[in-house]
């Protein structure tokens, strides 16, 4: 009997209890983990994703740059050579729908005709020589049409047309000078105010309508330098100036790409940060050479900069 319970089933030790459990199940550190490694992939695509994405866009705006610095070249060339052409007529009322600042602007003109001396217009301004006015006198031709002009600048203290009477002319004269295209609504953060006679810009339609013109070309002529019988108003004072950064823009962009791009190889290549790198250095700095090299360039004063429209 003492030998049967001994020998018992119920007395022997379980088979899980003798011999350990040949694949144990995972522990939860090993899903978090996994977890983990999974989002981290995932940021890792999507930084790549949105950098090339970035690379991309950097380069368009470079090659937009690009483009409109080429086309600025060509409008300054363009304009350089109709200043300086032979004057010609004046568009005629036939063809005045169809001028436009691209194909018509800065050109040479001639007019002839009778200057409505009572109807003049001061336009504030700030030249060279100070603040001051423009003054722009109706100019009625032959045939019945109006053009204005912009007889030239007139400081504060000449404002009041019976200071300057001997700059009046009367009869027929001959005006030389450059087509302009209309100023609408006013200045910057300032409007015109034709009932109490404050104009910031040379805005046609406005200054004949508040003068009950008719028949006015929707253009005005910045008269040149030719002087005007008592030495006002001072002509030839119009300024060109066409801002030419698009180079320096253009190379920022680029290298803003070049920068980008080469930071994307080095997580590709599972490189480590890319400013641990001293060839970087020396790349950011040739990189900023090269911005200041454009930034001088476009900074100088050529052609784009500026040109003062005398009487030849």
């Amino acid at each position: 009997m003492r030998s049967g319970w001994g020998l018992s089933p119920l007395n022997e030790p379980s088979d899980s209890r003798r011999h350990p459990h040949p694949n144990p199940p995972p522990q939860a550190g090993e899903g978090a983990q996994s977890r983990r490694g999974r989002n981290s992939a995932l940021r890792r695509y999507t930084l790549l994703t949105l950098g090339m994405l970035g690379v991309v866009l950097l380069t368009a705006l470079g090659v937009w740059q690009v483009e409109r610095r080429t086309w600025k070249l060509a409008l300054i060339e363009r304009v350089e050579q109709r200043m300086h052409a032979a004057p010609i007529a004046p568009p005629p009322p036939s063809s005045w729908l169809a001028v436009t600042a691209a194909s018509d602007e800065y050109r040479r003109v001639t007019v002839r005709g009778t200057f409505l001396n009572a109807d003049e217009t001061l336009v504030q301004a700030v030249t060279t020589d100070g603040p001051g006015f423009w003054v722009l006198t109706p100019l009625q031709t032959a045939d019945g049409t109006t053009v204005l002009v912009n007889r030239g600048f007139v400081p504060p203290e000449r404002r009041d047309p019976a200071t300057r009477r001997d700059g009046e002319p009367q009869g027929t004269v001959s005006v030389t000078g450059l087509l302009r295209i209309s100023e609408p609504k006013g200045g910057f953060l300032r409007n015109n105010d034709p009932a109490s006679g404050r104009w910031y810009s040379r805005d046609v339609t406005a200054i004949a309508a508040s003068h009950g013109l008719s028949k006015v070309a929707p253009f005005f002529i910045d008269a040149d330098a030719t002087p005007n019988p008592g030495g006002t108003p001072v002509g030839g004072l119009t300024m060109v100036r066409f801002p030419n950064n698009h180079l320096i823009y253009a190379l920022t962009w680029f290298a803003l790409a070049f920068m980008l791009a080469g930071a994307l190889l080095r997580i590709i290549s599972g490189g480590g940060r890319a400013g641990a790198d001293p060839r970087w250095d020396s790349r950011r700095a040739a990189v900023r050479r090269l911005i200041g090299a454009a930034r001088n360039l476009s900074r100088d004063t050529g052609p784009d900069a500026r040109a003062h429209i005398g009487s030849a």
